[in-house]
């Protein structure tokens, strides 16, 4: 395979598998070899095993992290702080793109980037929509009110006032009261009803 017919298969996507692009004319070793040598020339990045995107000056668009970490674990999605920054409810801007899984916790590096992939229990696992993040890439995030009880429910102690009021939480008209009412329902668990009852005051005061 040459060069240009990879850039022929792979035009529109942001991020692909090496399956995507595997060759029926070599030997799978041969086909590894060349994706070891395109990606020593910078014409591919290799983001972790069989996860590739196209290097700058070849990709007509960058990937978004939030693209890269549901690609880099299949069945996670973006939550915790980074979801957290994208909706506006913290002040600050994350340098750890953050996601949750029913699979092992893990931190990825990768040359575009760190990603934090936390455990949450299978039940937990909703709350979340497909977006169009940037023009053609679509992710899985967390609603902003998942997203904090998320992050709520896997910091010990978070469901107080204290800590609550130490996230520095902003833009709170942005929280849905009546689905942290629901979410903290569906949960069944005590923390997440006290961390909703906690917010709703803090929605309150403004």
């Amino acid at each position: 395979m040459k060069f240009s017919d990879l850039l022929a298969l792979v035009r529109e996507e942001a991020v692909f598998s090496s399956g995507l692009i595997m060759s029926g004319e070599l030997s799978p070793s041969d086909f590894s070899r060349q994706l070891v040598r395109w990606t020593a020339l910078g014409k591919l990045i290799q983001l972790r095993r069989g996860l590739y995107c196209l290097g700058p000056g070849y990709r007509w668009q960058d990937p978004h992290p939030f693209l890269l970490a549901n690609r880099l674990k299949a069945g996670s999605y973006i939550s915790l702080q980074a979801a957290l920054s994208h909706h506006g409810l913290i002040p600050e801007s994350v340098p750890v793109v953050t996601s949750v899984t029913t699979k092992r916790p893990e931190t990825i590096e990768t040359p575009l980037g760190t990603f934090l992939f936390r455990h949450l229990h299978r039940r937990l696992l909703w709350g979340y929509r497909e977006v169009e993040i940037q023009p053609g890439q679509w992710v899985f995030l967390a609603d902003p009110e998942k997203a904090l009880l998320d992050l709520i429910h896997l910091t010990p102690g978070a469901d107080g006032e204290e800590h609550l009021s130490g996230l520095r939480l902003q833009n709170l008209e942005r929280l849905e009261p009546h689905r942290l009412n629901e979410y903290a329902k569906r949960s069944g668990l005590k923390k997440w009803q006290r961390a909703a009852d906690e917010l709703h005051k803090l929605i309150l005061r403004g």
